[in-house]
């Protein structure tokens, strides 16, 4: 079962998964989740605001072909001190996986297709509204509201190391078609993108588990018509996590490091991302307090830095506190309730601004 987890987290980058003995043929999911953020004075906005209603279906057929339709409605604002404000709501791309297990507990094959359901040709107005929540510091649960649809494919294999530990490999490649991003301009076509992962996982002393990946992803230039290219860097996730019981429960601490390395210089043609850097270290404690109800306190420290040469400057930091409410309400019903609160600050130019706000949310899973 052990390498049955890992081959499934090194085929799937979201919420879909082979199917295990004893998992339900149909799960369903869907809730809410509501977060904002309010900062001080300097920028040129004060308040950044998002709602999301996911929806997701995963069907089981049989033990080895998994099918997921996912997707999302997604509103978020921006509003200025002077009272202005930038919004957009609707859909965003659904993707529609499947997952076959052609070796069953040893080789997955993983297909996606991406519905360009979400925002395309937008005006450009609200570029700072998309840019806003794209940020890997804040963490908003809808990063990216469309694009122009793609296809991707990859195959992931697990096997034992020893007697009881495991490891997993996989890779992938994506597709993605040629859309408008803004209302009036030019058609882009997105560079093909390719990611490979190795993870490892296993018991060590004491009931303690550890878990550990890394993913590696490289992509090609985005052709943007006439000449000119947008260039992104190869980027580089490094995560790893140990759990251990705490009295009645399970404390689980974590830390994962993305670095984004260099695209190589811009100039007249080439649109060059800066290099990034974001770490996150957290801790979170699943503690049952009856059969039916479980409390998951939790806290999470993120920092990001950006730079455009060898040296990078601090983008901002933020720390997250709350906890998650889970009722299963029957065999196949559960409720999650969630209540956070993110304190921190952005660095803009020579001072800080202080941020503060909440995430709430409400998920509902029902299978069958």
């Amino acid at each position: 079962m052990r390498a049955r987890a890992l081959i499934v987290w090194c085929a799937v980058a979201g919420p879909a998964a082979a199917q295990a003995p004893g998992l339900p043929g149909t799960v369903a999911r869907t809730g809410v989740y509501f977060e904002s953020y309010s900062f001080g004075s300097g920028l040129a906005f004060d308040r950044l605001s998002e709602m999301t209603i996911p929806i997701t279906i995963t069907q089981h057929f049989g033990s080895r072909v998994t099918l997921d339709v996912g997707t999302a409605f997604a509103s978020a604002s921006v509003h200025g001190p002077g009272g202005g404000s930038i919004t957009h709501s609707g859909l965003v791309d659904t993707d529609v996986r499947a997952t076959v297990g052609v070796i069953p507990g040893r080789l997955v094959l993983n297909v996606v297709g991406t519905i360009p359901t979400g925002a395309t040709a937008v005006p450009d107005t609200t570029i700072p509204l998309f840019g806003a929540t794209a940020t890997d510091l804040l963490g908003f649960m809808t990063p990216g509201f469309g694009s122009g649809g793609g296809f991707s494919a990859g195959f992931a294999s697990a096997f034992k190391v020893g007697q009881r530990w495991a490891a997993g490999t996989g890779a992938s490649y994506r597709y993605g078609a040629s859309y408008t991003p803004v209302e009036g301009g030019g058609a882009m076509t997105p560079g093909g993108e390719v990611r490979a992962r190795f993870g490892i996982e296993g018991p060590f002393g004491g009931g303690k588990y550890f878990r550990g990946a890394l993913v590696y992803t490289t992509s090609g230039a985005n052709d943007l018509g006439g000449g000119h290219e947008s260039v992104i860097g190869d980027r580089a996730l490094l995560y790893a996590a140990v759990g251990a019981p705490l009295g009645r429960g399970n404390l689980s601490v974590y830390a994962w490091e993305m670095r984004r390395l260099s695209g190589g210089l811009p100039d007249s043609s080439r649109v060059v991302v800066p290099r990034g850097n974001v770490f996150a270290l957290g801790a979170r404690l699943e503690r049952p307090l009856s059969p039916k109800t479980t409390l998951v306190p939790l806290f999470e420290i993120r920092h990001e830095m950006t730079g455009t040469d060898s040296s990078m400057v601090l983008l901002g930091y933020l720390v997250r506190a709350g906890t998650d409410f889970r009722y299963r309400a029957s065999d196949r019903a559960t409720l999650v309730v969630q209540a956070q609160l993110a304190v921190g600050q952005l660095q803009d130019g020579d001072h800080y601004v202080s941020m503060v706000g909440p995430r709430v949310g409400l998920l509902f899973e029902w299978s069958r």
